[in-house]
């Protein structure tokens, strides 16, 4: 008669000694440790089990026990084969694993680069939140359809989208159908904000734009920072600006859909910061013409989310200890960004990157095709 153990940290050999030696049991140990567990302390405790117990180590794990359970699986199906298992014993570490945030080494997500724990939205980080659990039911849902539009294009994330669409995965393919972007024109009350008649005059890729999107913001203390490094950068820039995430909430998407514009820029941003850029500053307090204002001679986009190590088109600032980037950094990158060798690298690339979605869009491009393939789609249904 076998049992089969399974372990996160193999500990209590005094237990399975008795079992074998006292009650004629044999045991296999299936040990699924994580990838920075003292191996040398295991394998010690290990040597000095009876040589009738089997041991099978799983592939190391970084985030949670639940990515061993195929290889659990096979393990179990390879025992039950050849033996009678009369229990299944599971460690009770092994119905808890850890945060993401708390993830010491790079999560490993198929199609993507490593990422870590902490880099990860905050929604994502504590999987024991409502939030975390309805972004979870929310994705499931998406099983439900006969497949996926996504508002990206293959030429950029073609790793991510392979996978996606690989045999790996139980689920309705994922059309990359193209950026979609309302591109508008000058004349429809983009006016209204007076930035086109500001940027007009200045030089060519002279303006950093700063936004967080739509529902961007910022605490208090990292607006503070940002509005002080931009000013120490002696950089030009249009800043458009959303009211800080109320109370002590650092987070970035903390009031994420729920930012608000803000009426006195003067209220919110540091003493005197509006006198002392007016010259060379324009901050934008209420609705912008986002496309519009990227597509301007005088801009420069630059977005450091999930950009720096994958596409290598953004430069990112260091945190501190308490999760807030300083003025000092901040000043820093917008200066390399601006006048050093990497920002204009960091400018080529993102005009190569440019007229490549330019291309998928038109005719015979990836995207294009399809966007045809899904309207084709529908006219056979």
């Amino acid at each position: 008669m076998n049992l089969i153990f399974f372990f996160l940290f193999f500990h209590n050999n005094i237990f399975i000694k008795r079992l074998v030696l006292d009650h004629g049991f044999s045991a296999t140990l299936i040990i699924s440790a994580q990838n920075n567990s003292n191996f040398e302390a295991i394998n010690l405790s290990l040597n000095s089990l009876p040589n009738v117990i089997n041991t099978i180590f799983l592939p190391p794990i970084f985030a949670t026990v639940n990515r061993s359970l195929p290889a659990l699986a096979d393990s179990v199906r390879m025992i039950t084969s050849t033996h009678r298992v009369v229990s299944f014993v599971v460690d009770l570490f092994c119905l808890y694993s850890c945060e993401f945030r708390d993830v010491s080494e790079p999560i490993q997500i198929p199609g993507c680069v490593p990422i870590r724990g902490v880099d990860l939205m905050d929604s994502y980080k504590d999987r024991k939140t409502e939030t975390y659990a309805g972004f979870l039911l929310y994705w499931k849902k998406l099983n439900l359809g006969e497949g996926i539009l996504i508002n990206r294009f293959e030429e950029i994330e073609h790793g991510a989208i392979e996978v996606l669409n690989g045999k790996q995965w139980d689920s309705p393919p994922v059309y990359a159908i193209r950026p979609i972007i309302r591109a508008g024109a000058r004349g429809e009350g983009s006016y209204e904000s007076g930035c086109f008649k500001w940027l007009d005059y200045q030089p060519p890729e002279s303006v950093p734009f700063v936004s967080f999107g739509s529902g961007g913001t910022l605490s208090s203390e990292q607006l503070t920072e940002l509005a002080l490094g931009l000013e120490m950068s002696e950089q030009k820039l249009l800043w458009f600006l959303k009211s800080p995430t109320p109370g002590d909430n650092k987070a970035a998407n903390a009031s994420y859909l729920s930012a608000q514009s803000v009426g006195d820029p003067s209220e919110v941003l540091p003493k005197g910061f509006l006198d002392r850029t007016r010259k060379s500053g324009l901050v934008v307090s209420s609705w912008a013409p986002q496309v519009q204002i990227l597509n301007h001679k005088s801009t420069q986009t630059m977005n450091a989310v999930m950009l720096t190590e994958n596409m290598n088109v953004a430069l990112r600032p260091k945190q501190m200890k308490n999760g807030i980037i300083g003025r000092d950094e901040i000043c820093k990158v917008v200066k390399e960004l601006m006048e050093g060798e990497e920002g204009k690298r960091l400018k080529s690339k993102m005009g190569e990157l440019k007229r490549v979605a330019s291309r998928t869009l038109a005719e015979g491009g990836s995207s294009f095709k399809t966007f045809a393939e899904v309207v084709n789609a529908w006219k056979n249904y």
